[in-house]
Parts: structure tokens; C-alpha cells; sequence
């Protein structure tokens, strides 16, 4: 993503704006979910030690390399191997994690971080400055092609100061330049599996085979058996933690289980532990004596898009009469069983540049048909919306079926799988399309720049193939804002535009539904769906 960036913000003020921001009470509830089993945090039972825990999840992962993908079943998968230098906690706090400390220069375009010591990858290779410089390296190389590479955009020189102090050198100040490494795109690879992906590049390989092949990072669990694409993975306790206090169980293990019904009676047999829960599930959940449902809020939003590129959908009437067509509520109350609230804007509640005073276009049927009649689609037309294999999606996607035949479009729905979905988004081989975003640094950059901004056309974010020089412009300008008010007015301004084309329409706030098993104690589910199980462990 090209920037105009320019006068530095106070990064420390907005680290504790961030924190208070994601924990203020919206009426929401408390950000993540600390527990995992719903009893408000007090345990059943003696805690034992060792165990097999088993995560059932709707979707394959893509990849095991975090510089590949951008994807949140990869993500939660990546997170048990690899860490970063920073990291969100559950209240979107920032903590140190492979970093010691941080710092600013006074222009604030120079970042210096001090490293912790004594900290080795799975492999065995050294974590220092120099594996950091490998891994800042490799997520910008093009030849690499990382869809994360943006996160670290900007950067004009990487300074390895000593075995663990490195400085990052910007074109200019940058806002976001820190959460991203707090972010999945900032986690750490050994240095001697990048050299290997190298190694394997060069004899004809693609990027990424090596790690995917062979993960090592310094997580709390290392890669024990499985491939990208097979219904299983499983990852081992990795005993030299820097931490000194390693994970409690013995093993993690992540099924793919496509199936909703199938995953609840995994969770009813005790096959699994722990399952990702559509609305449609809470029924039979409820039935499951030694189980419970787990709900966290999030900093995630769903929505459907259009490929802005083709006809109709390069005409803003239309999108607007598709998007006052669809009523938020009844996706709300019916489909997700109340489980969600109505999004007004892309930038969800607890995310630094939230505008309270957003307002998304209305369900108004009547006047979606006179927008369509002036834009000469009186009659209607024939079009396709395409959705991953989720439950959920695919109930949304047949409510709109429904809901624009009062338009006289006739929809017709395109159910492909998880990896197939994300390489046609990503290639413009669509027409609608229905997906959620995480916003990952707690940001409204990361909310909104990789989703409308020109420069991330397809896989980097904007799957609408959307274009506006004025709403670049200003996302530009954001991220670089010296003053605190005048950047968050930028982001009203660009919310204000997103609401307007509507080249996405975001329907609701997600809140994450996992099923428990009583058993099963200490996961923590943040705001961002990522999965932390260093604490989980089984009780007797």
C-alpha cells in the first residue's frame, strides 16, 4: 500500500487510547473472553496437567506460514507456533512479547526496538536482531509476494544495532507503523527455515513451501505432524519456552470439520473439546449436557460485496439499492439468533477512529426501486453471489435471494470451498461476495485502508476491485495526522464515503460463538478471533 506519510503521532498516547478505547463498556459486553467455558471465570475443578485438546473449525487453513496468507483460520493455527515482538492481549492492550522495550526518535520516524535475550526458535536457531531483519526482510521482498507486505510498507532501512537492538528507518512518520508488529504479519520465522524457503525458491519451488513444510517459531507449541489442506494438524508442548512457564497440555490438536452438525457431535462424543458454533447450532449446543456455549465480542464486522469492475455494480445506484434492500435486523434476529448488532460503519465500536455519528444507508425497499429504475434496471437482472461453505454465509446469501427479488434481481448462489473462495476474491472472479473483517491492530488504518484503498486491489484486502482518489487521499492523510482530532475527523470523513458508495455493505458486529466442553478450561478467545492456549487445560 503506497503512502504520503507524514508528521508523527504521539505513538505512547495512542497505545493507552487503544487500551481504553477496546475496553470501554459499549454495552457490548467485555472485549475477549478469558474462560472459555462461560462460568464467569470460576473453575470447576482441579486443574490437570498434560492432555490432548482438540479444535474443531468449519474452514481448512491455507497456510502455515504468516507471511503467506491473511486468512483467520490460518491465523489461529499460526498463533500456537509463532509469536511477535509485540501483541494484542484480550482487551486489545499492547504487550511486549519478543521485544524487551521500544522506542521513538523525536521526528518519530525512526522505531528501535531492545530484544529479549536467550530466546531460541524450534529449530534451535537463535532469535536476535538478525533473525527480526530476516523476517522484516522476506514480508517486503516482492519476489516473495507476501499479501502482508503492506503492514510494513515504508520502511527505507533496517539497522541490526547489536545482537538484540534493530532499528526501522521510515520514508516518514507512519501511525500504524507499531501495531504492526503486534499484528500476525509480524510473527517471527527461524531464520534457518527462511533461508531454506530461499533455498527451495531458487531450485523452482513457490514461496512459502519450506515453511509450510517445516514451521518453527518460539510459540508455546511446536509443529508436530500434519500438511496445509489434510483434516488434521497437530502441534506438541514446546518445553524451552523463553518463558520459563511452558504450556499445560501435552498437544493441540485442529480438525477440519466442513460440517456444522458434524462438529456438535464431535463436541457431544468428546471427540473435540472445543468447536466454532453457527447460530443454527445453538439448538442442539444446548442439548449437549457437559457442554456450553462460549460467546466473545469482537472487533470484526460481516459483510457482501461487489465487484466494482463489472456491470451493474460499477453503477453506486445499484449497490445502494442492494444495500436499502437488505433489512440488518432480520439478519440480526433470525439468521444469527440475535447473537451480532447492526454496523453503521466499517470501523467497528472499541477500534481507534469509530464514528458514533456514522450512518449506513437505511432498508428503505421502496426507495432501492426507484434507485434502480433511474439507474435503467427497472426490470431487474441476473447476478451471483459467491460465499465459502459457512452456514452462516450461506443462510445470509439465500435471505438475499429472497430480499432482492422484490428488486427483481435474481440472485443465484456460488458455495465453493475456503481456499478456492479466497483465490477468486482475490482474482476479481466474481460478482458479489459475502466475507468479515478483523480489524487486527485495533486501528481504523488496518479497517479500513486494506479493504477500499486502490493500491490493495484482490488479495491484499480489496476483493471489490473499488477505486476512489478522493477516499485514498484521505486514508493517506489519516495515517500520518499529527493531531489527534483532526485524525479522527479524517477517518469520519472516510467512513462517511465508505457509506455512501457502498462498495461493501457491512451488515453487523460479529460475536464469536464457540461450543466448550465443561472439561476444558483457560482459553482465551480474543477480540480478533485469535485462539491463546497456553493456559487451557482439562479439570477433573
Amino acid at each position: 500500500m503506497k503512502r504520503n506519510k507524514a508528521p508523527f503521532y504521539a505513538v505512547l498516547a495512542l497505545t493507552a487510547t487503544l487500551g481504553l478505547a477496546a475496553c470501554a463498556d459499549d454495552g457490548q459486553g467485555d472485549g475477549g473472553s478469558d474462560n472459555g467455558n462461560g462460568d464467569g471465570g470460576e473453575s470447576s475443578g482441579e486443574a490437570v496437567e498434560g492432555g490432548d485438546l482438540v479444535l474443531s473449525t468449519q474452514s481448512d487453513i491455507v497456510g502455515l506460514d504468516p507471511h503467506q496468507v491473511n486468512d483467520v483460520p490460518s491465523g489461529q493455527v499460526q498463533g500456537q507456533v509463532y509469536e511477535g515482538l509485540l501483541e494484542f492481549d484480550e482487551n486489545m492492550d499492547l504487550q511486549n512479547v519478543l521485544a524487551e522495550d521500544y522506542s521513538w526518535n523525536d521526528e518519530g520516524d525512526v522505531l528501535t526496538f531492545q530484544l529479549k535475550e536467550g530466546v531460541t526458535f524450534h529449530d534451535g536457531a537463535a532469535f536476535n536482531a538478525d533473525a527480526v531483519k530476516a523476517n522484516i526482510d522476506r514480508i517486503t521482498d516482492e519476489d516473495v509476494g507476501s499479501q502482508r507486505a503492506f503492514l510494513f510498507e515504508g520502511i527505507s532501512e533496517i539497522n541490526v544495532l547489536g545482537d538484540y537492538e534493530i532499528e526501522f528507518v521510515l520514508e516518514e512518520p507512519d501511525v500504524a507503523f507499531l501495531f504492526s508488529f503486534a499484528h500476525g504479519g509480524g510473527f517471527m520465522i527461524s531464520p534457518d527455515v527462511i533461508e531454506a524457503d530461499y533455498a527451495a525458491m531458487e531450485d523452482g519451488e513457490q514461496p512459502y513451501t519450506a515453511v509450510n513444510d517445516n514451521p518453527a517459531g518460539t510459540g508455546y507449541f511446536s509443529y508436530q505432524s500434519g500438511t496445509v489442506g489434510s483434516s488434521e494438524l497437530v502441534f506438541e508442548r514446546y518445553d524451552d519456552h523463553w518463558s520459563g512457564e511452558p504450556a499445560i497440555l501435552d498437544t493441540v490438536t485442529f480438525k477440519t470439520v466442513p460440517d456444522a452438525s458434524a462438529r456438535l457431535a464431535e463436541l457431544t462424543t468428546g471427540d473435540s473439546h472445543f468447536i466454532t458454533v453457527d447460530a443454527a447450532g445453538l439448538a442442539q449446543l444446548e442439548g449437549i449436557e457437559d457442554a456450553s456455549l462460549n460467546v466473545t465480542d469482537s472487533i470484526s464486522g460481516s459483510y457482501f460485496g461487489f465487484n466494482t469492475e463489472v456491470e451493474p455494480f460499477d453503477d453506486v445506484r445499484v449497490r445502494q439499492a442492494i444495500a436499502m434492500a437488505v433489512d440488518k435486523n432480520v439478519v440480526i434476529d433470525n439468521l444469527l439468533e440475535g447473537y451480532g448488532f447492526p454496523a453503521e460503519t466499517p470501523v467497528a465500536p472499541g477500534v481507534i477512529g469509530h464514528d458514533e455519528s456514522a450512518e449506513a444507508l437505511s432498508y428503505d425497499v421502496e426507495a432501492a426501486q426507484e434507485l434502480l429504475a433511474e439507474a435503467g434496471y427497472e426490470d431487474g437482472f441476473s447476478t451471483s453471489i459467491m460465499t465459502n461453505d459457512s452456514p452462516a454465509r450461506i443462510q445470509m446469501a439465500e435471505y438475499m435471494q429472497s430480499a432482492l427479488s422484490d428488486l427483481n434481481i435474481e440472485l443465484e448462489v456460488d458455495v465453493v470451498e475456503w481456499a478456492t473462495y479466497l483465490e477468486d476474491t482475490g482474482e476479481g472472479d466474481h460478482e458479489m461476495f459475502i466475507l468479515g473483517w478483523s480489524s487486527a491492530t485495533g486501528d481504523a488504518d488496518y479497517a479500513l485502508a486494506p479493504l477500499y484503498h486502490t493500491d490493495n486491489f484482490g488479495a491484499a484486502g480489496n476483493r471489490a476491485f473499488y477505486s476512489n482518489p478522493e477516499l485514498d487521499a484521505i486514508l493517506d492523510e489519516a495515517v500520518a495526522e499529527v493531531d489527534e482530532a483532526n485524525r479522527m475527523d479524517l477517518y469520519a470523513q472516510a467512513q462517511e464515503i465508505a457509506n455512501e458508495e457502498v462498495p461493501l455493505v457491512f451488515t453487523h458486529y460479529t460475536q464469536y460463538l464457540h461450543g466448550i466442553k465443561d472439561s476444558v478450561e483457560g482459553i482465551i478467545v480474543t477480540p480478533t478471533d485469535d485462539w491463546v492456549l497456553n493456559e487451557a487445560h482439562f479439570v477433573e
